[in-house]
């Protein structure tokens, strides 16, 4: 019986955590609702957004995207927290972070469109218990079509091969694991679409660029990359390089 209690309480935290995922903070009416207290809340709003270009393999063409903020603070933790441990309340802040970045990466460019999810890994998938990405991505197209656009979310893209773990590899290395290791799945929903991928975070950029090549080449229109969250990297170039993370997870 209290082994019972003991998981009942644990799916209950899960789901209407009493503890601030940003900052820690306990017990306060918000936390149930959010799974963030108000000023972790104003911090993720507040957050400094980043864009920059990502090139299409083998077109020439080169496509907007955009990130609501920096991968650190608040933003880190709660990520952390609703994609590793199961958060799913904060699925809606989040999912709003998201919104943004799609509104920063199609600027004017159109009031109709798709979103793509990148994927997990299927064991990665497995052993967290949910698809963040995708959840996220539903999320955000809600809060899209509030504002009149008309936005679908299409989970096509699936891993065509296995990859390795992006952790520790550099830029070249992370491209060169992830060349040709995507693939779109019943291409017909996004055949002659306007596509933005979307994601969780961007790190160094091959994800999102393999992303692009297998929605391009199964007739996609990709017109833009979202993330809730990036790293900043500064180049010789002085341009701000933010990539993103592993299709593993």
């Amino acid at each position: 019986m209290l082994a019972f209690v003991k998981a009942v309480a644990s799916v209950f935290e899960l789901l209407l955590p009493s503890r601030c995922a940003g900052c820690g903070r306990l017990d306060e009416p918000e936390l149930r609702l959010r799974g963030l207290c108000p000023p972790c809340v104003s911090a993720i709003r507040q957050s400094v957004p980043a864009s920059w270009y990502i090139a299409i393999p083998g077109t020439g063409t080169v496509v907007p995207a955009f990130a609501a903020g920096a991968y650190d603070g608040v933003l880190r933790a709660a990520l952390l927290d609703y994609k590793e441990r199961g958060r799913l309340c904060l699925r809606r802040e989040l999912g709003g972070s998201l919104a943004v970045s799609v509104f920063g990466a199609v600027g004017r460019d159109g009031s109709s469109f798709v979103l793509v999810p990148v994927p997990s890994a299927p064991a990665t998938r497995r052993a967290r218990g949910h698809d963040p990405v995708s959840a996220m991505a539903v999320t955000a197209a809600g809060y899209l079509r509030a504002t009149g656009l008309q936005v679908e979310v299409r989970v096509v893209l699936r891993q065509g091969r296995t990859v390795s773990d992006q952790s520790g590899l550099d830029i070249d290395a992370r491209q060169a694991n992830l060349s040709g290791a995507l693939a779109v799945r019943r291409a017909a929903l996004v055949r002659g679409r306007r596509v933005v991928i979307v994601d969780d975070i961007v790190t160094t950029g091959a994800t999102a660029t393999e992303a692009a090549r297998a929605l391009t080449h199964a007739g996609a229109v990709v017109i833009g990359i979202a993330c809730v969250a990036g790293t900043v990297r500064r180049h010789p170039a002085a341009s701000a390089d933010l990539c993103d993370t592993a299709v593993a997870g």
